[in-house]
């Protein structure tokens, strides 16, 4: 774990943060810059840079970010849909250098964005 993740820092409880869910893979927080009604980050509890450097061996971690986000989803009334992003690298728009994936919700969405 980098010293100076964000992430890992909130993972640890070194960074208190309002947790919407916690386990042993993964946690999740409602972001602080909402882009829409709904807008969680689910993220996992191990450092992973990002989407880029995940292999098969990461398949349990990958199925828990998508059905804790859908469980989250259920939860916040999500029913006529929502949307998963995840950025890579800065030239993705990656601003964390840790994996986590954007549950976004709660209104009509269009793309691209904006």
């Amino acid at each position: 774990m980098p010293d100076d993740c964000l992430f890992c820092r909130m993972a640890s409880g070194e960074i208190p943060v309002d947790k919407v869910h916690e386990d042993d893979l993964v946690f999740a927080i409602r972001d602080i810059n909402p882009q829409a009604p709904t807008h969680v980050l689910v993220i996992p509890v191990r450092h992973v840079a990002s989407a880029a450097e995940l292999a098969a061996t990461d398949a349990e971690l990958l199925a828990r970010l998508f059905t804790v986000a859908a469980d989250i989803a259920r939860r916040d009334g999500l029913d006529g849909g929502w949307r998963l992003v995840t950025n890579v690298g800065p030239d993705g728009g990656q601003s964390v250098a840790h994996l986590h994936v954007h549950l976004l919700g709660g209104r009509r969405m269009s793309w691209p964005p904006g």
